[in-house]
């Protein structure tokens, strides 16, 4: 399987999973998306929670935009999750270089 790069500046449409409306949402979530990434890309791991609170989002929405990453469409990531304890995990982007 071919891996698409996800560029951020790029006016192309990527379809987001979910019940989104493209016109409302996809501005939003490709925002969402950028800052995320640019928080994560330091490989450094973080809970949900961490990364909410430092992109302005909700830890669900933080968390699907993780499993966007991993996705050949949004440029096919290694995100990884370790337990840190019950219940509690933390998160780490592997940024295969072809996100822009």
């Amino acid at each position: 399987m071919t891996q698409v790069a996800f560029d951020f500046d790029n006016p192309v449409v990527h379809r987001f999973d979910g019940e989104t409306v493209e016109e409302c949402d996809r501005h939003r979530l490709n925002c969402q998306l950028r800052r995320v990434f640019d928080f994560m890309r330091d490989s450094k791991w973080y809970t949900l929670r961490d990364i909410a609170l430092a992109v302005g989002g909700s830890e669900s929405g933080v968390s699907a935009r993780l499993r966007d990453f991993r996705k050949p469409r949004f440029g096919g990531h290694t995100v990884e999750r370790r337990r840190v304890e019950c219940g509690l995990f933390e998160y780490r982007l592997v940024a295969n270089g072809e996100l822009r």
